[in-house]
């Protein structure tokens, strides 16, 4: 069973609802990755439990597992949105980690599927390397105006997203944050969140 954070990483809670903050992980689940980009995604996932947040993840394998161990490693919490319906075509079917994580969420929807659902889980979006699946997801997330962080020089998309950033076009009300340093990324993200009042669409003070 994997430990509350300590007394020295309180939850982090959102200043309008009290829930815990999410902070979705987003990044490639397949391919090569270099020990360097595997220890600074452990980082990522360390500095989410430290700061007493919730760690999200498409329960995928890859880059966002890591982050996920890093987590763990801590005592952090850690939430996957499966593609799966079940637990046994979770791990049959789509080779997913399970066992590192508190809760798992079985959505059935297919990999590409669940990727609204990660998005619009998740307070913070944090971007990890990826490929076209990581691309989808930074889409929805600048569409419907999150506050998004990229951890550049990890490869992928995340070192291509200023130049896609820069010819959106739009305004959508998303901000993003560029920061190679995984500590310095999520501290700068959660300043920014808890400072803007960054909530859900619904929030009384987003509608003044």
């Amino acid at each position: 069973m994997t430990p509350s954070p300590t007394a020295q990483s309180p939850i982090a809670r959102d200043p309008f609802s009290g829930a815990q903050i999410r902070i979705g992980v987003m990044g490639s689940a397949g391919g090569e990755f270099e020990d360097e980009v595997r220890h600074r995604c452990r980082a990522l996932g360390r500095s989410i439990a430290k700061h007493g947040c919730c760690l999200l993840t498409g329960a995928c394998p890859g880059l966002p597992h890591e982050t996920a161990l890093g987590a763990h490693s801590v005592g952090g919490r850690i939430l996957g949105i499966s593609p799966a319906k079940h637990l046994r075509e979770h791990v049959e079917r789509y080779h997913s980690p399970y066992r590192e994580y508190d809760t798992l969420i079985y959505t059935g929807l297919g990999s590409m599927g669940r990727e609204l659902i990660n998005i619009r889980s998740s307070d913070i979006v944090l971007i990890v390397s990826g490929r076209s699946g990581t691309l989808g997801e930074f889409a929805i997330a600048f569409e419907e105006g999150k506050l998004i962080g990229v951890l550049p020089d990890s490869g992928g998309i995340a070192d291509i997203l200023p130049e896609i950033e820069q010819r959106l076009m739009k305004d959508t009300g998303a901000q993003v944050v560029y920061d190679a340093d995984p500590a310095m990324l999520v501290e700068r993200v959660l300043q920014r969140y808890l400072a803007n009042g960054y909530t859900h669409p619904q929030n009384p003070r987003d509608s003044g």
